[in-house]
């Protein structure tokens, strides 16, 4: 295997304005084929601009976001289309339709983009929801689970057309110690038993330490660090340190960086 065959993500010199505002300025980095790749930082840094980015679900202004070696900013909307059905997406609300059951839910890209007999279909929802540990909810609506179980259908869903790529949106988000980390092991089962990529966009350390293989590090739309975590621990940046060690940049809310930074949207 090429080295360039190794990287099924990269994106050169990306930017991303809003108006005039800058608000990723030159993103370079790789993501190898297999590994839990995290974007780690602050509110308003630009965690979600850079997500919306590789799902392509916006345009940058500048520089290029390749997918298995294809320019993914440069293709057509149609084309857009059929790379986005190997890319599962798994949004921080889980985004289910509350009207449609669990087992509609999963079963809906399978319905929208192939032509599969409804039985196939039926088969391949139950196997999706094993794999995530609801087997037997299929007819269950989403206001019947709780929080972590409507997580867990989110990813049978973004599972549903055996992806080469899911993206996390704050996965962990909302939940408590003991169901974020068990959807943290899920991440990681799916990631071992599938070889799958996994880009995850967080800014909770505990799931950084169980599911990183490398971490991205942004503040104020550039990348300050990138690496393994050991290396990030060891980081002689002042930020990267003072993330890690979960120090405060002003308690009196003085520091401007600090005021725009709390009402900074992505």
């Amino acid at each position: 295997m090429t080295e360039d065959s190794e990287h099924i993500i990269e994106v050169r010199s990306l930017v991303v304005k809003y108006g005039e505002r800058t608000v990723l300025d030159g993103i370079n980095f790789k993501v190898r084929r297999g590994e839990t790749f995290v974007i780690l930082g602050g509110s308003g840094c630009g965690k979600s601009t850079l997500l919306r980015n590789l799902v392509g679900l916006m345009r940058p202004h500048s520089g290029q976001i390749l997918i298995n070696g294809r320019d993914f900013t440069a293709m057509s909307d149609d084309e857009r289309v059929e790379v986005r059905k190997k890319l599962g997406m798994c949004f921080q609300g889980s985004a289910l339709f509350n009207s449609m059951s669990v087992g509609d839910n999963v079963a809906l890209p399978l319905r929208e983009h192939t032509k599969l007999e409804e039985s196939t279909i039926d088969i391949m929802t139950k196997i999706k929801l094993e794999l995530v540990g609801l087997g037997g909810f299929e007819s269950f609506l989403p206001s019947a689970l709780s929080g972590g179980m409507k997580k867990r259908a989110g990813l049978a869903r973004a599972m549903a057309m055996d992806p080469d790529i899911i993206f996390y949106d704050e996965p962990s988000a909302g939940l408590d110690p003991i169901v974020a980390v068990g959807l943290d092991v899920l991440i990681r089962k799916m990631q071992s038993t599938f070889n799958l990529t996994s880009v995850v966009v967080t800014h909770e350390m505990a799931s950084v330490e169980q599911i990183a293989d490398t971490v991205c590090m942004l503040k104020s739309g550039r990348i300050v660090e990138i690496g393994p975590l050991d290396q990030l621990r060891k980081s002689s940046n002042p930020f990267v340190q003072q993330f890690f060690e979960r120090r405060p940049d002003d308690e009196n809310g003085e520091n401007p960086e600090y005021v725009r930074s709390l009402t900074a949207e992505e």
